[in-house]
């Protein structure tokens, strides 16, 4: 992939995180049928019976209820090819229900590391880890 394919694709991961960062759910909606394929393969955990974009704009609204304030920081990019390798730092404070845990009013750090990878200028794949037994542990629901 060329220089400009691989500085094309990091805008568009740039305009997703400010998607996701506006707290806006139609904001979020928007850029999600704009910037990511419709068929996404999405390899990490989603609601049950949902997949490509439909499942990533479900993730969305359940961390939007759960963390109205949420915050992606981006720690690191790696960049080759037709893929991006991101390290995120995750903040929020919980507000309403999360994983089976009503609202604690805590607030919450934790990390993930996401690849995308990138065809025909939208996100196409995603693989991510993240650290939700952090999360939980912060909420209460897991002993430290």
């Amino acid at each position: 992939m060329s220089a400009a394919g691989t500085s094309s694709n990091t805008a568009t991961l740039h305009r997703f995180h400010s998607a996701v960062n506006s707290g806006d759910p139609e904001v979020i909606s928007k850029a999600i049928d704009e910037l990511v394929a419709p068929d996404l393969l999405f390899h990490a955990p989603v609601p049950m019976g949902l997949t490509g974009a439909e499942a990533l704009k479900r993730v969305w609204e359940v961390l939007l209820r759960a963390f109205p304030d949420i915050h992606v920081a981006v720690e690191e990019t790696i960049s080759e090819g037709d893929r991006i390798v991101v390290r995120n730092t995750v903040t929020g404070t919980h507000r309403g229900e999360y994983q089976g845990v009503p609202p604690t009013g805590k607030t919450v750090t934790y990390s993930e590391i996401f690849i995308f990878r990138f065809a025909g200028g939208r996100i196409a794949e995603v693989r991510g880890v993240v650290d939700v037994l952090s999360l939980l542990r912060q909420l209460g629901a897991f002993p430290s």
